[in-house]
């Protein structure tokens, strides 16, 4: 048998009882990986980390793998504006959820021969979904039904989530600023006004002696 190193380094052509014996001196196992050549191949490796490392791989693929659901969503012709509504609620849910959809609207007795209406329901479906969903097939008649198809809109996704984002934190921001309390202006000081002297109260007496010394002037 060809004999293969850990690394990938090839040792060369060994018999099985010394390919065992250089496994067991290096704490390895050895391992059949090419039982199909000539002669076949076995590589020394330590089998326990080698298949830990096959399930964490195989984990890590299926996380990364996205499992693609198609959802169907019915209408009727007649249906009103707030079943028309929640059924458009549910589509854009699970086009969030990365799920495609098929929109279908069925038509009973002589309502095929209005296949306009059909037709106007799932236009307005696709502006009501604009930005969430892209149309991957147009609507069609199939029998007694129309259907449309839709994929999720990424891009648009994408940027509705960063508006929303967008929006949370303003309304953090404003919420704190409302949420603080205005300084309390400081009182102003009062200022007590002292009364004016009563400027003609005081010179009245000066007024009276002067009088009393002109007349004795006058008498003498």
């Amino acid at each position: 048998m060809r004999v293969v190193a850990p690394d990938g380094a090839q040792i060369g052509l060994k018999d099985i009882d010394e390919a065992l014996w250089l496994a067991e001196q290096l704490g390895m196992d050895l391992v059949e990986v090419a039982p199909g050549s000539d002669p076949p191949v076995c590589r020394l490796m330590d089998y326990g980390k080698y298949e830990y490392e096959q399930s964490v791989k195989s984990r890590e693929g299926r996380k990364k793998s996205t499992r693609t659901v198609i959802k169907e969503v019915k209408f009727k012709t007649k249906i009103d504006s707030h079943d028309f509504d929640t059924k458009v609620r549910r589509a854009a849910g699970f086009l969030e959820e990365g799920h495609r959809i098929k929109a279908v609207v069925m038509f009973f007795g002589r309502e095929i021969t209005h296949p306009d209406r059909g037709r106007d329901l799932l236009d307005r479906m696709v502006a009501d979904l604009e930005g969430i969903a892209l149309v991957e097939s147009p609507p069609r008649l199939e029998g007694r039904n129309m259907t449309m198809s839709l994929l999720p809109d990424k891009e648009g996704l994408k940027a509705r989530a960063k508006a929303a984002v967008v929006a949370a934190e303003a309304a953090d921001v404003a919420a704190e600023v409302s949420e603080t309390p205005e300084p309390t202006p400081e009182p102003a000081e009062t200022v007590s006004a002292e009364p004016e002297p009563n400027t003609e109260t005081a010179t009245e007496p000066a007024a009276v002696a002067t009088e009393e010394q002109d007349a004795k002037t006058e008498n003498a």
